[in-house]
Parts: C-alpha cells; structure tokens; sequence
C-alpha cells in the first residue's frame, strides 16, 4: 500500500485528488495538511510514500518547505503555475501537475511516480516470475466496494474507455484500473494478452478459431500483434 499526503491550501484540490486516489486501490490517504507547517507537523510524527505539494502557500512556498525535508518521500507537484515546473524538477519532484488536470493525467502521474509492479507485488503478494503464485486472488474496486477476485473465476478482462470490465463466471465487475495494471497484476503463467483491449485466462479458452477465441459464450478477438503469444500456446 501507498501512503500519501495532500499539502495544499485549497479544500477543493483536496477533494479532487481523493476523488482521483479512491479509484487506485494501492493508494491510501495518511492526511490533509492546508499549510506547509502543518506539513512539518505532520510529517515529524508520521510516514508517508507520496507527497501531493502545492506551491503557492502562505508564509512558506512549496519548494521552500520541500528544502526543509532531510529525505522528501516521492513528490508530484499540483499546481497553476506553470512557470515553476523548471525549479520543481531541480528538486527532484517526480511530476509536475498544472491545475486543472484530468483523471487520465493524474494516473500518468502516479504511473510515473510509482514502481506499479513493486507495489501490485506487495499488495498481492504475487510473484513478478512466472512461478506458481503465493495467492489465488486480489481485490479490486468496483461500485464503490472492494471485491475479492479469484484467478479460478476470471474469465477475461477488456478495456472500455477510461474503465474496464472484468468478466467473471457469474458476474462482470467495471474497474477504473488500467489493462496495463492488470497484465502486472495477473499470473503470466495462466493470463495471457490477446489484444491491446482483452487479457484472457488460458484455462478458460474453449477454442481458438482464425482471430477469435472462443471463452464461456464471449468470443475475445487476437490482435495482428499478439499472435505469436497465441502460437506459444498451440
């Protein structure tokens, strides 16, 4: 798990940025600080992975309280000015968010930011080789809840839009995850990329038939860049 920090005097970045973080189910909220002492305060009593920082704030800047930090954690700048984002990468930030940004650039944010392979690995507790796993689920945000998802019920995973649709034996659950999260997240030696949009479960295929495979009553289609993984399995 990802612990952050939301430096900011603006209650509504606060909001927005929760708002963004809840769909991200390696991400947890440690605080809200609304000035850069409070941030001191904060941080002298607790740990945190990720630094949300505003720049302009009363009495002490962003960059300013950042200098104080012996060992700043990772840093992704919010900010409307954009004319500091030179200054923000000599300081090592690891991206700089120009006000108002979308959901899409924030995850290429955190994307950049965070090791997602590392930290899918210490929230499954999945192995990063194609051995045998050390769990048979994970759980996964859907609907406002966390839905514990076994390897022996997914079926398939297809990417629709902004979301995707996780198909399941007697179900289908819509995640604000990336497909990308879940390749890293799935066990290599039983899911394998069929196309840019589907990751399929190989236990599952009943037939595969030109560019279609057939799974349950779905027929998932093979994209021309994915046949040779198609071919590994005949």
């Amino acid at each position: 798990m990802i612990y952050y920090l939301i430096i900011d005097d603006e209650p509504i970045a606060h909001r927005i940025i929760e708002n963004y973080c809840e769909n991200l189910m390696h991400l947890e909220k440690k605080g809200n600080c609304y000035n850069a002492f409070e941030a001191i305060e904060f941080l002298n009593k607790n740990a945190v992975d990720l630094l949300f920082l505003d720049i302009n704030m009363p009495k002490l800047s962003g960059f300013d309280f950042l200098k104080t930090l012996p060992n700043p954690p990772k840093v992704i700048v919010t900010s409307a000015y954009k004319e500091f984002a030179l200054e923000g990468y000599e300081l090592n930030v690891s991206d700089y968010l120009l006000k108002p940004f979308g959901f899409e650039r924030f995850i290429k944010a955190i994307n950049k930011t965070i090791d997602t392979a590392q930290n899918i690995k210490s929230i499954t507790a999945l192995p990063t080789n194609e051995a045998e796993p050390k769990t048979n689920s994970f759980f996964l945000r859907g609907d406002k809840k966390y839905h514990q998802i076994h390897f022996d019920d997914l079926l398939f995973i297809e990417a629709y839009g902004h979301y995707c649709k996780v198909y399941l034996k007697n179900d289908m659950i819509i995640s604000h995850q990336k497909i990308s999260d879940f390749e890293q997240l799935l066990p290599k030696f039983n899911f394998i990329r069929t196309h840019k949009s589907f990751i399929v479960a190989k236990d599952k295929i009943k037939q595969i038939e030109g560019n279609r495979i057939l799974i349950d009553k779905y027929k998932v289609p093979i994209g021309q860049t994915y046949k040779e993984n198609i071919m590994m399995l005949l």
